[in-house]
């Protein structure tokens, strides 16, 4: 193989349980490290999980593509939702657009991937956040902080990068230290504010006198 070539099949990246766990996602970007775009993969282990999570892409600013490999999958974007059979290529110039799509099959596989028009592309924040969740998962709370401590040196006034780190850190006992990032991402992103008052992640601190109130 030549230098600077790297062959390797989807399945031999492990899928990482995200999003609750409901989400399958294959980090091929991360694995790969790729600098010049997003590539990731999303496999449903039954009909009706995710394989694109709900969002837009309007934070980054991303043009993406979704390539649906194996099965077939039921696409909603903006409200309007249509059938995306094996073959299916869904082009999203438009960050805006809201978009999320479910297997309509069992073992339904889609490929993703994107960067900014015009830029040059900087891994998304939310692939630490979803390494650090499957940890945590994994019974590894020391192991997800490390991962957003690291990506927090890259992106310190990330609103949603100090979220996750608040929650990654309540979870594993640094709870004066999830208290700081939390008061940050609310400064940030009020809206986190009202997050923060029923998420579970954050359930070891709210009888702390420092919690941020709703």
């Amino acid at each position: 193989m030549p230098e600077g070539a790297r062959v390797i099949t989807i399945d031999e990246v492990e899928p990482l349980p995200v999003v609750g766990g409901e989400l399958q996602w294959h980090p091929l970007r991360h694995t790969l490290g790729i600098r010049a775009f997003g590539m990731n993969a999303y496999t449903a282990a039954k009909a009706g999980d995710l394989v694109v999570e709900e969002h837009t892409e309007e934070s980054m600013g991303h043009e993406e593509v979704y390539v649906v490999l194996a099965g077939r999958a039921t696409f909603t974007l903006d409200g309007e939702e249509f059938d995306a059979p094996t073959g299916t290529v869904v082009h999203l110039a438009d960050p805006k657009v809201k978009r999320v799509a479910r297997a309509a099959e069992a073992g339904t596989r889609v490929l993703a991937v994107g960067g900014p028009p015009g830029a040059a592309f900087e891994p998304s924040p939310w692939e630490p956040a979803f390494r650090a969740e499957a940890l945590a998962r994994a019974s590894d709370p020391e192991g997800a902080v490390a991962i957003v401590r690291e990506a927090l040196a890259q992106y310190p006034d990330n609103p949603s990068m100090l979220y996750n780190a608040a929650c990654f850190e309540a979870l594993a006992g640094h709870h004066d230290d999830a208290i700081g990032h939390l008061e940050r991402a609310i400064e940030l992103r009020p809206d986190a504010l009202a997050w923060a008052q029923t998420d579970d992640d954050l359930a070891s601190l709210r009888e702390r006198p420092d919690f941020p109130a709703g």
